[in-house]
């Protein structure tokens, strides 16, 4: 079979795959398949057809499978340009055809390689005045923010598309007259030979020129093919691979010089890193690519079902993301397979090419095509950084996609002037060293070099586009801010969120056009425990903890939950009830609003979060506008959407006190009986140490000093202690270790003993973190304190669901209370205890009492640098069998005012659970 025939079979195996994703595309938009709907891949095949027909009347020596493998791909492309911008894609198909004719008038017009390269200077005079023209004033145009189009009227073009073109027919023209005197080195160095100056000057020179384009055009992607196509064009003509090693080098150079001179570079950088660290900013075109690809798994979407349209200028730089999501890995890896078919093919050409031109012009056209195609995917993939290329015969442009195929039109003529055609290797007599046996065999093993390195390219792009696709998958698709996994999600119901007592916190409602609305019927009650789902922001709080449960992906009630899942039948998801009641929380909530704080509520017998707030709050239907203004303030909405409860740390001020005395008399160092003096200020390990007020409150007992709050007293008792029995004992209350809970939360600190001085150890036991990491404690951190004392030294495990439930009612979750850690003995505890009902009776917590029932706790007042005292109290009742513990912290709030405060909590929770 003819070269010819072989083309035409494989462009007849090709076409039913362009026609298959055309009529995929209207299907899925409930189109009938006619000629309306697939006229396009129809044309697009006549176009190639009457190329195939002038390939075999002008070029009928060329390679069989290059014109084939680009009617796939442009087919690709233009199908994936009409899903993707249908606006556009009736211009994408006439600059097809346009250069589909241009290629043809190529084949037509260029019958001699070796003719056009002796005009090569002027070649390269065009080449380069066409790569700096958009630097003229006038008509130079920047457009998202590189510098590389002309713009006359309307009109817009990238002359860097045909520079690149004329330069690489300069470049074949140069190397072969002058690859000898570059083949030569005559600098020795040892057993080393080392080019002079002369012979580096033309690397240096091209180097020099891919500079101008970073620094003046910004355009870090077409500097980078520009290079990298010269180097490997010099490989093949030299096959000296210290080009190879000078030339990375300078490309290391000029990176790094890149990086550190220009804004533009190390954003690009910062974003390959770690695109997610502004994912909704600078990071947010390649967050929305890579959560696209990982939806696409092996077999993809589905064209048309995908949501590549979240990715900005999807249809051009980004539209290998689109292919990957909609036909999945195998779909996207036979698309870079195409690629490397072609890379291959023109290297077999330029192996078959009777003259060093034909060879060196196919050898960079290829490379022109296949590594752009390389670097853009790379980027895409995050496998190296963005550099804002387009994918050549698929990304929507007209300016690469005419290059492209005129570039094809001069490939399919180096493949016609093929070895074996008599009166051309006539002709070539003149270039013996290019076409002798030797002169041959070291042309192949260059190219099977070059094969092979475009092979592991790809291979690694094929890796990388797996990573994604299948073993990261499940991780961004199950990231917080994943708004496609939502989106989708926006068509099954989302179960709802209550209180313990039945209050909807969270629920989907049915929209007109079927897809469901996250609404939060109860306002700001509890906001911050239940967090938001946002298809623009992601899930936080129990939305994000539960999201699985919530969709009816986990806690499944029966066995038809499970086959409805495996069978992604889209079923309305499982229902969680909440510890919280809504009067206690309403109550918390009411104690701290207008000031900054939290408040936990919990019942020390079960772990059971009765209550969970922070101030300042916000109303959950308002989230959207909140985070946006979090994105571009940086005071993050007054900090509304911090759960201060669990994701701030405080100093404990004296509520510390309480982990004090507990290890105090837990180790004997002391009793309640133990008699301190307390002066107003005292010396300790040769610093000052002082009571609140400065009051001197004489010789008093360690129960009077607990009660009064003296720091003096907890000062030299901590001393006593020694560092580290001070931070054991805090350690067994929770301090220094990570708590297992369903929000974010922070681990409360305590210091290194063995970095604590004396005078640091005093103000330590005080619960003031004077040049120390610790103390420093979260809200519920205290709770829990609060907790060991009330439950017999026992801390429970701290919890927030208290059940799960499917769509008909069923339970499939019932929470168990169980034992975190013993923090103390319960005699212990019980002595504690009777010290801290005498500061609710006669001390510093006065204000905490509750009449009708004995109350038990600690006031704290922690100095801060931003204003007046944080004020704190932790307190449980009843005290002789407590089922309540409220801890609560007012920033700015002075002495005193959280006692107060937390009095109503008390009282609420006391009368919700029926004890007043």
């Amino acid at each position: 079979m003819t070269r010819r025939n072989i083309e035409l079979v494989l462009l007849c195996v090709a076409a039913p795959l362009v026609v298959l994703l055309f009529a995929m595309i209207a299907l899925n938009q409930g189109q009938s398949l006619n000629m309306n709907t697939l006229g396009v891949p129809v044309g697009v095949f006549a176009a190639f057809i009457i190329a195939h027909i002038a390939v075999r009347k002008f070029a009928p020596g060329a390679d069989p499978a290059i014109l084939p493998l680009v009617f796939a791909l442009s087919g690709t492309g233009i199908a994936f340009v009409t899903r993707l911008a249908p606006d556009l894609a009736v211009n994408q198909v006439m600059w097809l055809f346009l250069g589909v004719a241009c290629m043809v008038v190529a084949l037509v017009a260029i019958r001699n390689l070796d003719k056009v390269a002796n005009y090569k200077y002027t070649l390269m005079i065009v080449g380069f005045l066409l790569l700096l023209s958009p630097l003229v004033p006038g008509i130079g145009t920047e457009i998202n923010g590189s510098q590389i189009w002309l713009r006359v009227g309307t009109f817009s073009f990238q002359p860097g598309e045909i520079a690149k073109i004329v330069i690489v027919l300069f470049l074949a023209g140069y190397l072969a007259q002058n690859r000898e005197m570059l083949s030569v080195f005559t600098w020795r160095i040892g057993p080393f030979r080392l080019p002079d100056i002369r012979t580096l000057l033309p690397l240096l020179l091209m180097w020099g020129v891919a500079m101008l384009i970073v620094v003046f055009e910004k355009d870090l992607g077409s500097a980078l093919v520009f290079f990298f196509v010269f180097l490997l064009m010099l490989y093949v003509a030299t096959g000296k691979k210290f080009y190879l090693v000078i030339g990375l080098g300078l490309i290391a150079i000029g990176g790094v010089g890149a990086y550190f001179a220009f804004d533009h570079v190390q954003i690009r950088v910062a974003t390959w890193l770690d695109p997610f660290a502004d994912a909704q900013n600078k990071g947010y075109q390649l967050v929305q690519a890579i959560y696209s690809m990982a939806d696409g798994d092996l077999f993809g979407t589905g064209l048309g079902r995908g949501l590549a349209e979240q990715i900005p200028v999807v249809e051009s730089d980004f539209i290998f993301a689109a292919i990957a999501e909609e036909i999945g890995l195998l779909g996207a890896a036979g698309v870079l397979l195409l690629f490397l078919c072609l890379a291959v093919r023109g290297f077999v050409t330029a192996a078959r090419a009777k003259s060093d031109v034909s060879s060196f012009v196919a050898v960079g056209l290829t490379a022109l095509i296949v590594l752009q195609a390389f670097i853009i995917v790379g980027g895409v993939t995050r496998l190296i950084p963005l550099t804002g290329l387009t994918l050549p015969f698929i990304s929507q442009g007209g300016s690469s996609l005419l290059a492209s195929f005129i570039a094809v039109g001069l490939l399919l003529r180096c493949g016609d002037e093929g070895t074996g055609v008599d009166t051309e290797m006539s002709s070539a007599t003149g270039s013996l060293h290019a076409n002798s046996v030797l002169g041959r065999v070291s042309l192949g093993k260059r190219l099977t070099h070059s094969m092979l390195f475009c092979s592991v390219l790809f291979a690694a792009l094929v890796a990388n586009l797996t990573l994604i696709m299948v073993v990261q998958a499940d991780y961004y698709q199950n990231m917080a801010g994943n708004n496609h996994t939502i989106a989708k999600e926006s068509r099954s119901e989302r179960g709802t969120i209550s209180t313990y007592d039945g209050t909807v916190l969270a629920q989907s409602v049915q929209e007109e056009d079927g897809t469901y609305k996250r609404v939060y019927p109860a306002g700001d009650l509890a906001s911050h425990v239940v967090g938001y789902a946002s298809s623009r922001f992601g899930t936080s709080g129990i939305e994000q903890a539960y999201n699985d449960t919530l969709k009816g992906q986990e806690n499944f009630a029966s066995w038809t939950d499970v086959l409805d899942s495996l069978a992604g039948t889209g079923t309305t998801g499982n229902d969680v009830a909440l510890t919280l009641n809504s009067t206690i929380q309403r109550a918390a909530q009411d104690a701290i609003a207008g000031q900054k704080g939290a408040c936990v509520v919990m019942d020390p017998e079960t772990g059971a979060i009765l209550g969970m707030a922070s101030a300042p709050t916000y109303d959950a239907a308002d989230i959207e506008s909140l985070l946006e203004q979090a994105g571009t303030d940086s005071s993050g909405a007054d900090g509304a959407l911090v759960n201060r409860a669990t994701s701030a740390l405080y100093a404990p001020g004296s509520t510390f006190k309480i982990v004090s005395l507990a290890t105090a008399l837990e180790n004997g160092t002391a009793s309640e009986d133990t008699v301190f003096s307390s002066p107003g200020s005292m010396d300790i390990g040769g610093a000052s140490v002082s009571n609140y007020g400065d009051v001197d409150y004489g010789d008093i007992t360690l129960a009077r000093a607990t009660e009064v709050s003296s720091n003096t007293v907890f000062g030299q008792l901590g001393v006593e202690m020694g560092p580290e029995a001070l931070v054991k004992g805090a350690e067994t209350f929770g301090f220094d270790k990570d708590v297992d809970f369903p929000l974010p939360l922070y681990t409360s600190l305590m210091p290194d003993p063995d970095a604590m001085s004396t005078w640091t150890t005093a103000w330590a036991a005080a619960g003031e973190p004077v040049g120390q990491k610790g103390p420093n404690a979260t809200v519920l951190e205290m709770a829990l304190v609060g907790s060991a004392i009330a439950n017999d030294g026992a801390i429970m495990q701290p919890y927030l669901v208290d059940g799960v439930y499917n769509a008909n009612g069923e339970r499939s979750f019932t929470a168990q209370p169980s034992k975190l850690m013993q923090a103390v003995s319960k005699t212990t505890a019980e002595r504690v205890r009777t010290v801290l009902e005498g500061v609710v009776e006669n001390g510093t917590g006065t204000a905490a009492a509750v009449s009708g029932v004995t109350v038990a706790g600690k006031t704290g007042t922690a100095e801060n640098a931003n204003g007046k005292d944080n004020s704190w109290f932790v307190g449980m009742a009843p005290s002789e069998n407590s089922r309540v513990v409220v801890a609560l912290i007012i920033e700015n709030g002075g002495s005193g005012a959280a006692a107060q405060k937390a009095q109503n909590v008390l009282k609420t929770a006391l009368e919700v659970q029926g004890l007043l």
